[in-house]
């Protein structure tokens, strides 16, 4: 059975009490430049702040905490779950396994190594890893923790949803980069139990889009991925993924946004914002920068998930060298 989106914002209350005194309330930012001209309020939830550079370990340690500590665990990631999980098992003291496509960025696989878990490296991209790793949890008995297809995971990131509520009066839109599906599965959750006005943008890369074709064809479907600068959010989804059908009933928009679009949202948060972020947060922005237009005078956020940011890419990147 899938749960429906009340039974998930009601675990992400359970969730908030667990995981609450591990992880970091990020702070709601109002933006410096955004909005001005037409009246709107543009504010970013700063996930790029979080503990370990990303929404992630908030999931990771939803899930882990709930687990037996004999028990060995195994998880696949791009990155920035692999950090979140990988910091997670240190602090909860679990033997956790992180198999990552061999396309990883180093600095993430430095910082995951930098937690003293142990590191398998296979696949092109991150969908591939997590086929290897479920086959391992299968065949040497490890509790596989998924990226996002996990209730205890969507939880956690659902306590993202809880925070803004409580540090905004009222929120019209939130802004929400689509990679797997538990965050904007977690926040979109807490949002339409608490605040059913609010309304929920997907904002999915052009270059990998799994989520948002699956989305629109009402079913989970395969689909091409080229590299992409919000390369947290590429790859496939789980074909039995309990996502899907959550941000079908919780999305209300879906925005896609090209390469040209993410850079542009990157240099405007480098430049504008005096932030730093990786693609896939910058992915949010670019999103609500397509449709910034009929939102005058409304109040959005912009979910800004992670900083966890190649700094020689980065650098040519916004600087475009």
């Amino acid at each position: 059975m899938h749960p429906t989106f009340l039974e998930a914002a009601a675990s992400a209350v359970q969730a908030r009490n667990r995981i609450r005194e591990h992880i970091y309330q990020t702070p709601l930012i109002p933006s410096r430049v955004k909005g001005k001209a037409n009246g709107a309020n543009v504010l970013f939830k700063a996930e790029n702040f979080q503990l370990t550079g990303s929404f992630k370990i908030r999931g990771a340690m939803s899930k882990m905490s709930g687990q037996p500590a004999s028990r060995q665990l195994i998880t696949a990631s791009s990155g920035n779950h692999g950090i979140g999980a990988a910091s997670s098992a240190q602090t909860l003291s679990k033997d956790l396994t992180v198999v990552l496509p061999q396309t990883v960025v180093p600095a993430k696989l430095e910082k995951i190594q930098s937690y003293g878990v142990n590191i398998i490296l296979h696949g092109s991209e991150t969908g591939l890893a997590e086929q290897y790793a479920q086959q391992l949890a299968v065949s040497h008995q490890y509790t596989y923790i998924s990226p996002y297809n996990d209730p205890d995971i969507i939880a956690g990131q659902g306590t993202i949803g809880l925070e803004i509520l409580e540090q905004c009066a009222q929120v019209d839109n939130v802004f929400i980069a689509m990679g797997g599906g538990g965050l904007i599965s977690g926040i979109g959750a807490v949002m339409k139990a608490f605040s059913p006005r609010t309304k929920i943008y997907g904002v999915a890369a052009t270059n990998s889009k799994a989520l948002a074709e699956s989305m629109a064809a009402g079913h989970v479907v395969e689909t091409e991925h080229r590299d992409t600068l919000a390369e947290a959010v590429a790859g496939g989804i789980d074909r039995d993924t309990i996502t899907l059908p959550l941000a079908m009933s919780v999305v209300d928009h879906v925005v896609e946004c090209d390469e040209r679009e993410i850079q542009g949202a990157l240099r405007a948060l480098a430049f504008d914002e005096n932030m730093l972020v990786e693609g896939s947060a910058a992915l949010a922005l670019a999103g609500f920068n397509k449709v910034a237009h009929g939102l005058a005078h409304e109040t959005s956020v912009i979910v800004l998930c992670g900083a966890n940011y190649d700094q020689s890419a980065l650098k040519g990147v916004i600087f475009d060298c």
